[in-house]
């Protein structure tokens, strides 16, 4: 049972996944395309995959280490942190 507990948890810390609620689909759409340009490095051993569906703008991430799955993580959430301040700054001009 300890094997079976260390490999649930060495597969925990491999994928990760991420749910960011916008106010609108129109705005997360916006994030989903100003984020989708930054593709992870092929030598990295991850891969991440963008969705949105209705205002949810969903991010999963498998990685071959949890190191490079935490650098990862925590770039990407610099990225969207950038992209939310500038919807801010600019306002959201809804396309009528």
């Amino acid at each position: 049972t300890i094997c079976v507990i260390i490999n649930l948890i060495f597969l925990y810390c491999r994928v990760s996944a991420l749910a960011v609620p916008f106010p609108s689909q129109w705005e997360a759409s916006i994030a989903v395309r100003s984020l989708s340009p930054d593709r992870e490095p092929r030598k990295g051993g991850i891969t991440r995959t963008l969705s949105v569906t209705e205002n949810i703008l969903s991010v999963k991430w498998t990685a071959d280490e949890a190191r490079v799955l935490r650098v990862a993580i925590a770039s990407f959430l610099d990225h969207l942190a950038l992209v939310m301040e500038t919807m801010d700054a600019f306002g959201q001009s809804v396309p009528q």
